[in-house]
């Protein structure tokens, strides 16, 4: 599995990235009279805008983790979430305990309800249909994880890719940017393509660092499976979507009682509409 709650967030969060200023851009030159506008075209031309170049920063991928206790419980919710059964995933969580980070350090759980009715909150797992199913089956297929620097004793998935922070910190500052504007390849040598089509021409090819997303404006680049980014010589690309893992995700968290591992708590917003 390719990450597959990430793959479930990543347009959503990529989506909303505001497109990055071109460099040395002029003003649109009028088209002459004409009876009848050209229609557009089906595709964009091939790509002749250059952006900001920077700096790449090195990231290692996030490395697999497993302990036999986890991965019996990845199983029985993987099959949980599969089934949309809430009494079997209510008893792979823990029954007090349960703690939902948004950000700041606060706990937003209900006190007052069982754990695995805070997870169901926390995923929107209202019915057999909500999304949160398919992304608590992403997260359990993901075959990453690391301890919590937040909540200790907490094993927490997915596990971030490993970066130096210091140059990832000069990266935005040089860049003006922000981190929800950054992403980084599943893997070495992703082709970047002239077109978001699977048969356009290369332009070249990623090492494993970070790269700059820039949502395409026009209609026939704003969706699809492709995504535009920009590469570090400044030049703009398409590359499949769920190819590219954003930074900041949320976690699904494991924590070990007297009984074994369990689904102990949640990092991030969570899916509850």
């Amino acid at each position: 599995m390719r990450r597959a709650a990430l793959s479930i967030a990543a347009i959503a969060m990529f989506g909303t990235i505001p497109a990055v200023p071109a460099v040395g851009q002029t003003a649109p030159r009028q088209a002459p009279p004409a009876a009848t506008p050209a229609p557009p075209p089906a595709v964009p031309p091939q790509i002749a805008d250059v952006a900001v170049p920077y700096k790449p920063v090195n990231v290692s991928p996030p490395s697999q983790f497993s302990d036999p206790g986890i991965d019996a419980l990845r199983k029985q919710i993987s099959e949980a979430a599969k089934k949309r059964d809430r009494a079997a995933l209510a008893k792979l969580v823990v029954a007090k305990g349960f703690f939902w980070d948004r950000g700041g350090g606060e706990d937003s759980s209900d006190k007052k309800k069982s754990g695995g009715d805070n997870l169901a909150v926390v995923l929107g797992l209202t019915n057999k249909d909500a999304p949160g199913w398919d992304m608590l089956a992403g997260y359990a297929e993901d075959p990453t994880a690391s301890q919590s620097s937040i909540r200790p004793g907490a094993v927490c998935v997915p596990a971030d890719p490993l970066f130096n922070g210091k140059e990832m910190d000069a990266l935005l500052e040089s860049s003006q940017s922000d981190i929800g504007e950054w992403g980084f390849p599943l893997g070495d040598g992703l082709p970047v393509r002239d077109r978001p089509e699977a048969s356009a021409p290369v332009r070249e090819k990623l090492g494993m660092h970070f790269i700059r997303v820039s949502p395409d404006p026009t209609p026939a680049g704003a969706v699809g499976s492709f995504i535009r980014i920009v590469t570090p010589a400044g030049k703009y690309g398409y590359v499949p979507i769920d190819e590219i893992a954003p930074l900041g995700n949320d976690q699904l968290c494991y924590v070990k009682d007297g009984s074994g591992w369990k689904i102990g708590g949640y990092l991030g917003a969570g899916d509850t509409q």
